[in-house]
């Protein structure tokens, strides 16, 4: 950092999850093929590692920059990453799970109770009205769908299979919701600046992470729709991979950690329907490629998040949460 006294963006959380969900894949892959179970514990070690520090530089920023974090929660773009604190933490119970299940319930409860108090207030505000198109972008997805589909999981994995199979709807039904709004912005506006168009790595996540926790949920013939999920995940990707040239003319930033939920979550589905479907199936060729693609993105991200953190640029000097908040739509006043 370039300051120790400069606040950390709440989408720095996107490292949190991207590590942790790469962790949750090493966990799946060690039990598939003979791989260093001590891999899996360091992967997961450093995304918790990643998640507490965070967790504590969120804090001191509240109690340091408070009229940072406030602007920051009032700008109609970055506030949706605050969806990441407890998409976040519900990966984080799920990995502490084995240390002490106790500890884990506990997180895994309070980071619930936060996902539907933050999903509600942040997707209330796109229900007043007044969300410009040009601020359309994938990162709408995270208050509802990521908060959801990620709760699933959880939940699944504590044994809530039915509130898991709630929350699998409102991500579901919510995801092809939001997805037609920003399908209509990119194809009928203007290119997306390319400050944001990093944020498109998101669009991967939806189709993956629902189908991983489908595939949690154990939900009678849960086969198919994994494999549905993980078909259009993987056109999300190859769009992506297309428009690549694209979206790095933006060069690199923290913003391209956006990439790695999906990233991990796309080979964690193809592990998991490897592991229940026939041997000769097409997806045991896939997962073993898109997991070492995985771990090869996401040291990318971190060797490029190091870089910038040496040469005094992980954080801008003036971050620009500090500024007022731009307005939903010139002449409406931001809801609140």
């Amino acid at each position: 950092m370039n300051s120790p006294r400069s606040p950390i963006p709440v989408s720095f959380f996107s490292i949190a999850v991207g590590l942790l969900a790469l962790g949750a894949a090493w966990r799946v892959a060690v039990g598939l093929w003979p791989l260093p179970a001590w891999l899996a514990s360091v992967v997961t070690a450093a995304g918790l590692v990643a998640w507490l520090a965070l967790l504590v530089l969120y804090a001191l920023k509240w109690g340091r920059h408070r009229e940072a974090a406030r602007a920051e929660l009032q700008h109609p773009l970055q506030s949706a990453f605050l969806a990441l604190v407890p998409v976040s933490s519900l990966l984080a119970a799920i990995a502490l799970q084995p240390l002490s299940r106790p500890l884990a319930f506990t997180v895994f409860i309070v980071a619930l109770l936060a996902s539907l108090a933050i999903g509600a207030w942040l997707y209330g505000r796109v229900w007043r009205g007044g969300l410009a198109p040009e601020l359309v972008t994938p990162a709408i997805y995270l208050p509802v769908v990521a908060q959801s589909f990620v709760a699933a999981l959880a939940s699944a994995s504590f044994g809530c299979t039915q509130v898991g199979l709630w929350f699998f709807g409102a991500g579901l039904l919510g995801w092809l919701a939001i997805e037609s709004t920003i399908l209509n912005r990119l194809g009928t506006r203007g290119p997306l600046p390319a400050a944001m168009r990093p944020l498109l790595g998101i669009q991967l996540a939806p189709p993956v992470v629902g189908g991983v926790a489908w595939m949690a949920l154990g939900h009678e013939s849960p086969e198919w729709v994994g494999q549905a999920l993980l078909g259009y995940g993987l056109y999300q990707a190859l769009l992506l991979a297309r428009l690549l040239p694209w979206i790095r003319e933006q060069g690199f930033t923290t913003s391209y950690w956006g990439f790695s939920f999906g990233v991990a979550a796309l080979p964690t589905l193809a592990m998991r329907l490897a592991a229940q479907g026939t041997p000769d199936s097409a997806v045991h060729w896939l997962a073993p490629i898109a997991f070492a693609l995985a771990n090869a993105i996401v040291v990318a991200l971190g060797v490029g998040t190091l870089r910038l953190w040496a040469a005094g640029r992980l954080i801008p000097a003036t971050p620009s949460t500090a500024a007022p908040a731009a307005p939903i739509h010139p002449g409406v006043s931001q809801p609140v």
